[in-house]
């Protein structure tokens, strides 16, 4: 099959699993199994569409929600337990094989199922539920309803392969308790994609430098992973490597989760194995469409997943964008090819990213130039190093992790800088001059026509300049920021919170409304949760003042560049009232 006739497949594939309509899968099976027997690429692709969109017309149909009432029995988990708000949530499946997402706020079932792992079998005593309305991101992962736990009444480890994938993370883990805290969430990050326990202001930062895809497992993870079994399995027959690497792959995408980045790299992976055992050629863009098309018709969901499109998006724009760029690249050819990689990375993701997110980092390409070059090492060397540390403990994991630990703080260092730099975000408008700019340099480039070329440039350079001159505008007095957070901005920065705001978002918002500095902070209320914000908020930003409830509190007034706080204590809460000193009106009323 040539590459373009497999990328018209996959295609085929993704578009079938989006409209999600089609005949019996079987007619689409039989459509592909003629179109392959007659070696005709188009009526290959025309069986792809039906099949794909009857396999996932009849995955849509199996999304029944359960009805309420009383639960108790075995479920097997089918992802890690994470932290959601006060209580702990994952994803189980039942031994009918309906999954739920599995959540708990008493305490006796939020401690059994925090130490829980995927693969674990659980018997759980609860309350069947509806999923909550318009929890698409639930169907994408094959969840129909909620299981709301009451207690966890046993567990056992699970099947063997499960064992074994669990062993290698806690070993991983337990060598890494040698670093701080918050370089070993990130090194859980780099080797295994678990970011479960990053603070908010870490994963912020990353996400604001345009470096989240380091902390998600890719095809460079894989290949690193084949790169230290491959003294092993090169001892091996010819015919006996295939398998042996094979199950590498497969192991380490069930240590890693089987999440949609991983899916993607295993699978290219395993294809490129068996291409090369059999001698057959085979493109990368042969690959990822193929992998593509392959993991499209076992799960036509995949398509839905942010992660996998993302994946794929990252892929396609280093595969065929990053030689075209290279061309294009004064330099040295090293150089050039490495700006070309992340150039064409962030282009292959960046309409993803404005259509799911709103836009992505100006920051991310130097971010990435300076960051990227020790990730790769972090995982190669966290990796081998982690587990001879896991086994060995301390002292000796303490040395082992030395360089690891050198590594991590650089990229967290740069991730923390790139993302307080005031380079805004590239959204929509932007993105449009820089591929109008970006093809003018390149006809140019063809034809010799030096004026075009200077004016493509111009077109670059004012669509990435204009996001940082849009955060030096005059910002508007006042800003909702997110549900319980309001900003209040006039020659100083006022934040107002209440207990409904959440750390991720807040973060988030400030960054991209370009705050540097906070001189007053007031919490209206006090809780666990915003404790968590305050802790997140104190790690980013110098804060002027920050007032909180206090048992005995007197009625205060903050004064802040040109904003008046009045706060009152009110029966445990503050009211908070701000006036606009220039004008003398009150904008703040009492809550």
């Amino acid at each position: 099959m040539r590459d373009h006739a497999a990328v018209l497949v996959a295609v085929a594939a993704v578009v079938g699993a989006l409209i999600a309509r089609g005949p019996s899968p079987w007619i689409g099976l039989g459509f592909v199994v003629l179109a392959v027997a007659v070696r005709r690429p188009t009526a290959l692709a025309v069986g792809v569409l039906l099949l794909a969109g009857g396999l996932a017309a009849r995955a849509n149909a199996g999304l029944v929600a359960p009805d309420p009432g009383a639960f108790e029995g075995w479920a097997t988990m089918l992802t890690d337990p994470e932290s959601s708000g006060s209580g702990v949530r994952a994803d189980v499946r039942l031994e009918d094989g309906r999954h739920l997402q599995a959540v708990t706020r008493s305490r006796a079932g939020l401690d059994a199922l925090r130490v829980a792992q995927a693969g674990n079998r659980v018997l759980l005593v609860g309350r069947l539920e509806r999923p909550p309305p318009g929890a698409t991101w639930l169907a994408a992962r094959h969840v129909v309803g909620v299981l709301a736990i009451d207690h966890v009444m046993k567990r056992s480890a699970g099947p063997p392969w499960m064992r074994a994938a669990n062993g290698l993370r806690d070993l991983l883990a337990r060598g890494a308790d040698v670093l701080p805290d918050r370089q070993r969430a990130l090194f859980l990050g780099f080797v295994l994609g678990d970011t479960r326990g990053q603070p908010a202001d870490i994963a912020d930062d990353f996400r604001g430098a345009g470096l989240s895809h380091l902390l998600a497992v890719s095809g460079q993870n894989v290949a690193f992973v084949l790169a230290l079994a491959g003294p092993f399995v090169r001892r091996l027959g010819l015919w006996s490597r295939l398998p042996a690497t094979l199950a590498v792959i497969g192991f380490f995408a069930l240590v890693t989760r089987f999440e949609p980045s991983v899916l993607r790299a295993s699978a290219m992976a395993a294809l490129a194995v068996a291409a090369s055992t059999l001698g057959r050629e085979a493109s990368s863009i042969r690959l990822l469409a193929l992998a593509v098309t392959a993991l499209v018709l076992v799960d036509p969901f995949l398509v839905r997943s942010v992660g996998f499109q993302l994946s794929a998006g990252a892929c396609v724009g280093i595969v065929v964008l990053s030689p075209v760029i290279a061309r294009f690249l004064p330099g040295p050819r090293s150089l050039a090819e490495s700006l070309a990689v992340t150039l064409g990375a962030q282009a292959g993701v960046a309409p993803l990213l404005i259509a799911v997110f709103g836009g992505f980092p100006g920051a991310g390409v130097p971010a990435n130039l300076l960051a990227a070059p020790a990730a790769g090492p972090v995982m190669v060397w966290g990796l081998a190093a982690g587990v001879v540390a896991g086994i060995t403990g301390r002292p000796t994991a303490a040395f082992l992790h030395w360089p690891t630990s050198m590594m991590i703080g650089w990229i967290a260092s740069v991730a923390h800088q790139a993302a307080a730099l005031p380079l805004g975000e590239i959204h929509g408008r932007e993105l449009l001059v820089l591929a109008g700019g970006s093809a003018l340099v390149a006809a140019a480039h063809s034809v010799g026509f030096v004026g075009a070329r200077r004016g493509g440039v111009v077109l670059i350079v004012s669509a990435l300049v204009a996001p940082a001159l849009g955060l030096r505008a005059q910002p508007p007095l006042h800003a909702t920021l997110t549900p319980g957070a309001i900003l209040w901005r006039a020659d100083a920065a006022v934040l107002d919170l209440d207990g409904r705001v959440n750390a991720p978002r807040l973060l988030e918002a400030l960054r991209r409304e370009g705050v540097r500095d906070l001189d007053v902070v007031v919490a209206r209320t006090s809780s666990a949760s915003l404790n968590e914000v305050l802790d997140a908020l104190r790690r980013r930003f110098s804060i002027g003042r920050l007032v909180t409830p206090t048992p005995g509190a007197h009625p205060a007034t903050v004064a802040a560049g040109e904003l008046r706080v009045d706060i009152r204590p009110v029966g445990g809460r503050l009211t908070v009232e701000i006036t606009v000193l220039s004008s003398g009106n009150a904008r703040g009323p009492p809550v």
